[in-house]
C-alpha cells in the first residue's frame, strides 16, 4: 500500500469536531455536491415550471392567481412603494439576476471568452444572427399593431437551460462546444439587455433618470476612487433601482448597472500576497500554543482576522459577490420567477386556435427556427468570409446542433414578454405557450441530435 493511500486511512488529525458534525457531514456532502452541479439550477428551474402549470391548471389555480397577484407594499414613514408579489418579483428579485448576469458579463469581457476578439468573433456573430432571425420571423406573422411588440419575445436563450442540457452530453460532445454555447449565450444575454433598456421602456420621466443617471456616475467614481467594500454599492444600487423604477426605464437594470460598477481590481497583488501570508504564518506558528484554545490566545486571534483580511484582498470584489450570489440568484430567485411566471392556463379543448394564433407561432417559430438559422447561418458566413473559426476539436453540424439548443428561450423570453404584453393578456398567455412549447422542443431535439453525433463519432473511432 502506497503512503498516499495510508494516508487517507489514518484518523484526521487536527480536525475538531462537534458531537454529531461526523454523522451531518455524512448526510450534506451528497446535497452540496448535487447543488454546485451545474445542471442542477436547470433541472430545480424546470420543475418549478411544472409546478406552476400544475397549479394554474388544477382545483387551486384561483388561489394560485389570487396569491400571486396579492397586492403588496414597502412603507417607510409617509413614503412607501406599492404593488403585486407578481411585480415585486419582476421588477425587484429579478434585479438580482440582472446583477449577476451583469458580473458574468462583466468578467467575460475582461478575461473570459469575450476578452479575445479574436476568439469571441464566432459566438458574437452567432449570438447577433441567433437575434435578429427571430425577431424577423417573429414580425413576420405579427407585422403590426399591439402584437409587434412581442419582437423581442423569442430573441433571449435561457443560459441555465441550454448549458444544462449540453452538459448532460459532457462526454460526447467536445469541451470547446460548451465553451461556445456559454459564449454565445453570454453575448445573447448582453443583446437582451440592451433591446429591454432601449425598447421596452414606459413613458420616460426625465427628471427620474437625470438622478438615474448620477447614481450611475457616483457608483463608477467610488470605483476609480478605490473604493473596495460592498456596502456603498448595495446602497447605491438601491437608490438607483428606485430612481429607475420611477423614470419609466424598466428598473431590474440597475442589477446590470451595478455589477458593471463592481470593481475587477484586488487590493493586493498575488506577490505581495504571499510576502503578507508567509509573514503572518509564521507569527501564527511563533504565538500558538499546542493543545491552547484560540480564544484564550488573543495574538493568534489578529493573526487569524489579518490572514481573512489578506484573502479578501488578493480577491476582486467582483469575484466575490459572483461567488456569493451566483447559487441564491440560480436556486431561489430563478425558480420564484417562474412559479410566478410559468403558470399559463392550459385550454385542450382550443389547441388549435392556440396554435394557430400569430403571437404563439411568432415566438414558437423564431425560437425554434429563428435561432437554428440566425446561429447556423451567421456562423457558415462568418466562417466563409474567414471571420473567426470553429472551436477547437468541433465539426459544423455541432454548431448547427448547438443552434437548436439555443432556441430554449425561458427565462428572459418570459421576462420580455410580461415587458411587452403587460396591458395584452391574450397576448402574454400566447407569447408564454409559445416559449414553453419552443424550449421544449428546442430541448429534446437539440439533445438528440447531440446525442445522435457523439454516437456516430464514437463508431467512427471504433471502426477505425
Amino acid at each position: 500500500m502506497s503512503e498516499q493511500d495510508q494516508d487517507k486511512k489514518r484518523p484526521e488529525q487536527g480536525i475538531i469536531y462537534a458531537p454529531w458534525e461526523r454523522t451531518f457531514t455524512r448526510v450534506l456532502t451528497p446535497f452540496e455536491e448535487f447543488i454546485h452541479r451545474q445542471t442542477t439550477s436547470g433541472l430545480l428551474l424546470m420543475g418549478t415550471a411544472i409546478i406552476a402549470l400544475l397549479l394554474a391548471n388544477s382545483f387551486v389555480a384561483e388561489a394560485y392567481q389570487h396569491f400571486i397577484h396579492t397586492p403588496t407594499s414597502i412603507n417607510i414613514g409617509s413614503w412607501g412603494i406599492s404593488m403585486s408579489l407578481h411585480h415585486f418579483v419582476n421588477d425587484g428579485l429579478m434585479a438580482l439576476f440582472f446583477f449577476v448576469v451583469g458580473m458574468e458579463l462583466k468578467r467575460e469581457m475582461l478575461v473570459g471568452e469575450l476578452s479575445d476578439l479574436r476568439q469571441a468573433a464566432l459566438p458574437i456573430i452567432a449570438a447577433i444572427g441567433g437575434m435578429v432571425m427571430p425577431a424577423l420571423i417573429f414580425l413576420a406573422f405579427n407585422p403590426g399593431g399591439d402584437a409587434a411588440r412581442g419582437w423581442g419575445i423569442p430573441m433571449a436563450t435561457d443560459i441555465a437551460f441550454a448549458v444544462g442540457a449540453l452538459v448532460l452530453l459532457a462526454s460526447r460532445v467536445p469541451k470547446a462546444l460548451i465553451t461556445f454555447l456559454v459564449a454565445l449565450a453570454i453575448a445573447d444575454d448582453l443583446g437582451a439587455v440592451l433591446v429591454i433598456a432601449l425598447f421596452y421602456t414606459q413613458q420616460l420621466a426625465l427628471d427620474w433618470l437625470a438622478g438615474s443617471g448620477a447614481l450611475v456616475l457616483l457608483l463608477f467614481v467610488l470605483n476609480f476612487a478605490g473604493i473596495r467594500k460592498v456596502m456603498p454599492y448595495f446602497l447605491l444600487a438601491v437608490l438607483l433601482w428606485y430612481a429607475l423604477l420611477q423614470s419609466g426605464v424598466h428598473a431590474t437594470l440597475a442589477g446590470v448597472l451595478g455589477a458593471f460598477a463592481v470593481p475587477a481590481r484586488p487590493k493586493y497583488d498575488p506577490a505581495l500576497f504571499s510576502i503578507r501570508i508567509k509573514a503572518l504564518m509564521a507569527r501564527f506558528d511563533s504565538s500558538n500554543q499546542e493543545g491552547g484554545n484560540i480564544m484564550a490566545n488573543e495574538e493568534l486571534y489578529t493573526v487569524v482576522q489579518n490572514l481573512e483580511k489578506n484573502v479578501r484582498g488578493v480577491q476582486t470584489p467582483l469575484q466575490r459577490l459572483e461567488h456569493v450570489w451566483h447559487l441564491p440568484v440560480a436556486f431561489l430567485v430563478i425558480p420564484v420567477f417562474a412559479l410566478f411566471n410559468a403558470g399559463i392556463p392550459l385550454q385542450f379543448g382550443a389547441l388549435g386556435e392556440t396554435f394557430s394564433h400569430p403571437v404563439m407561432l411568432g415566438v414558437l417559430l423564431g425560437l425554434l427556427l429563428g435561432k437554428f438559422i440566425g446561429i447556423t447561418g451567421a456562423c457558415w458566413v462568418a466562417l466563409r468570409l474567414g471571420i473567426g473559426q470553429l472551436p477547437s476539436g468541433t465539426r459544423f453540424s455541432q454548431i448547427a446542433a448547438v443552434s437548436v439548443l439555443g432556441g430554449i428561450g425561458f427565462t428572459m423570453s418570459i421576462f420580455i414578454a410580461e415587458l411587452g404584453f403587460a396591458a395584452q393578456p391574450e397576448y402574454l398567455l400566447m407569447a408564454k405557450t409559445g416559449v414553453l412549447a419552443a424550449s421544449l422542443l428546442a430541448g429534446v431535439l437539440g439533445f438528440v441530435w447531440l446525442w445522435w453525433l457523439g454516437s456516430a463519432q464514437v463508431q467512427v473511432a471504433q471502426e477505425k
